[in-house]
């Protein structure tokens, strides 16, 4: 008798013991690791397209598990990212805790990325394009924090008003159910500076908002300094001041006419 029950025990100790050594991965981890390509970041599969070809030199496109970036070994920057935001990615990203594992994008040829020690002592921040907060899994929060997703950022401007444009535009996919962002640096001007002679200093910064189902489009613009004031423009405006078109399958009706976007942070259309 004692056989028989020391037998039938026997699976379910093994299945416990395998249980214990290999345990399930959470679903969204596992989501985000099968991604294959960028392409469904991008409207209609199509990435943006860079107008002005002093931006061409030395691109770099590269797929993370949440969003996708093109970088520039001229600038050592980004040069946009791209995201494709839901209302249920946004519900797995509030189940991540944040880990500021801030990193140099080894994958990126040594003369043309940023490293940690360029930052180092410079008075910029770390500013991230795709936000960490965005990100639904572990991977993705973690990839977030790659140089190759940040730009050298007035503190004031990437813990203040920049800040406040990353939670407005989630408030906005919690509204709305789903938005394609694209968000990048733009380098105006001929003052533009060098950060430890190396990495070149955003003027300004925008983030793109495109929303499928009401066909809408605009753009949030917003100087790289202290106390600015950010203003909103449409996508043909973005594209004759970035040199950088965001969403080129969008119709021209679309493209010319800026979306109605709130006030940042004020929940107000």
């Amino acid at each position: 008798m004692k056989r028989l029950v020391i037998s039938a025990l026997i699976p379910f100790l093994l299945l416990a013991c395998s249980e214990k050594k290999a345990p399930p991965q959470p679903v969204a981890a596992i989501e985000e690791e099968e991604v294959t390509d960028c392409s469904k970041f991008f409207v209609s599969g199509t990435p943006p397209v860079l107008t002005n070809p002093k931006l061409q030199a030395k691109t770099q496109p590269i797929c993370f598990s949440g969003f996708a970036v093109l970088h520039s070994g001229v600038t050592r920057t980004p040069l946009y990212a791209a995201e494709y935001m839901t209302k249920a990615k946004l519900t797995r990203a509030r189940q991540v805790a944040r880990e500021d594992s801030f990193h140099a994008e080894k994958i990126i040829p040594v003369g043309e990325r940023a490293e940690l020690s360029d930052y180092t002592n410079s008075g910029y921040d770390r500013g991230h394009l795709a936000p960490a907060a965005d990100m639904p899994s572990t991977r993705a929060q973690s990839e977030s924090f790659s140089l190759a997703n940040m730009t050298p950022q007035n503190p004031n401007n990437n813990r203040g008003i920049w800040s406040d444009i990353e939670s407005t535009t989630r408030g906005l996919v919690t509204k709305r159910g789903e938005l394609y962002i694209v968000s990048g640096p733009m380098f105006l001007g001929n003052k533009v500076q060098r950060m430890n002679g190396r990495v070149l200093v955003p003027t300004h910064y925008y983030k793109a908002i495109y929303d499928p189902k009401r066909q809408e489009a605009g753009a949030y613009v917003v100087e790289n300094k202290e106390n600015a004031v950010p203003k909103v423009i449409s996508i043909t405006e973005l594209t004759k001041m970035s040199g950088v078109q965001v969403f080129p399958k969008l119709t021209a009706t679309v493209q010319n006419t800026a979306m109605s976007l709130p006030i940042p942070n004020s929940g107000k259309p």
